[in-house]
């Protein structure tokens, strides 16, 4: 694997730092979820936080995972459609500014946003409009996106439309590519169990899954079971268990890694896109599972020292530093 594609919402994250997570229980949102909403409660959800801190940053699943991986040296392109407005200007100039390949079509409605609700304990709820993302369609999936590809990598949440997800997934694999997916969110994960489960026999490769996702793709309480009922779909299954870190299974190989300690813990958004990056960075230069799932662990524990998904470049440069170490296994968890 050298070359990967990601396919996902297109998104901007305005991300908001609450005070108490009352705003939750006031709109009946799921701690730790991702809900799709309308523009009017998106608007009236944003309103009630009016006041608190926030900042904006590019967002979306896929887009954080791709935008790391460029980073962190691969060769990347995106999939996904924006709104002809400035916000949708801004997105695709972000891409090539980052050295992302941009396969980004222009839709009818708005560019979408995320409005990403950070509790005093650094979890997040996100509550999305996807606007013009939702505007992404099969048929404008066609082969030649794939061409000088090794591997799609696809965001869980693309499953509100299973004709796209399913088109993308089999398309990558006519054209000989390992496909990669995350499972995004527990709730989503719920919703669409069936689906997923067909996806992944019949054209996903790579699984990443937290724990609660694992349990609600699995309905397997243990994650260590849950990573076997995974691993009998998809050739590599990877099982993020918080704390304790990362399961991992490939063949007859099962490996245990650690997390690294996060200086402070802010904002977990973008922790398990930020992970997905650093394990498939370290699939593109050919490295071990433990060094893979290391390299995720670094990756994920300096993302949620800050708020959002960016950083400056001191951090990224102790990432660099702690990879290298990482690549002549002086630093494995």
């Amino acid at each position: 694997m050298k070359r990967v594609i990601g396919i996902g919402n297109a998104l901007t994250d305005m991300l908001v730092n609450l005070k108490t997570d009352s705003v939750l229980s006031q709109f009946n949102l799921a701690k730790g979820s991702m809900s799709l909403v309308d523009t009017p409660l998106q608007t009236e959800i944003s309103k009630s936080v009016a006041g608190l801190p926030y900042s904006l940053s590019l967002g979306g699943s896929a887009g954080n995972t791709i935008r790391a991986m460029a980073k962190l040296g691969c060769n990347v392109g995106f999939i996904g459609k924006v709104g002809e407005d400035k916000t949708g200007d801004f997105f695709h100039q972000a891409l090539e500014n980052l050295g992302v390949s941009p396969v980004v079509f222009r839709g009818a409605e708005r560019s979408g946003k995320c409005v990403s609700l950070i509790s005093p304990d650094g979890e997040r709820t996100m509550v999305t409009h996807l606007g013009a993302a939702l505007e992404l369609s099969a048929e404008e999936i066609t082969p030649d996106i794939f061409k000088g590809y090794d591997c799609l990598y696809v965001e869980g949440y693309l499953v509100q439309n299973h004709d796209l997800i399913r088109k993308a997934a089999a398309m990558a694999k006519e054209c000989g590519l390992d496909v990669a997916i995350d499972l995004a969110s527990f709730n989503v994960v719920a919703e669409n169990l069936e689906f997923l489960r067909d996806l992944v026999r019949n054209y996903v490769d790579i699984v990443f899954a937290n724990e609660n996702e694992a349990k609600a793709f699995t309905s397997e309480s243990e994650p260590l079971n849950a990573l076997q009922a995974i691993s009998e779909m998809a050739s590599l299954a990877v099982v993020k268990i918080g704390i304790k870190g990362a399961l991992i299974k490939r063949g007859n190989e099962v490996v245990h890694v650690g997390i690294m300690a996060a200086a402070k813990r802010v904002d977990t958004t973008g922790a398990g896109d930020f992970y997905a990056a650093g394990f498939m960075s370290g699939l593109c230069d050919g490295l071990s599972l433990r060094q893979c799932g290391t390299i995720g662990a670094v990756t994920a524990g300096k993302v949620i020292e800050v708020v959002g998904t960016t950083f400056g470049e001191e951090s990224w440069q102790d990432i660099f530093r702690l990879v290298q170490k990482v690549k002549t296994e002086k630093y494995l968890f």
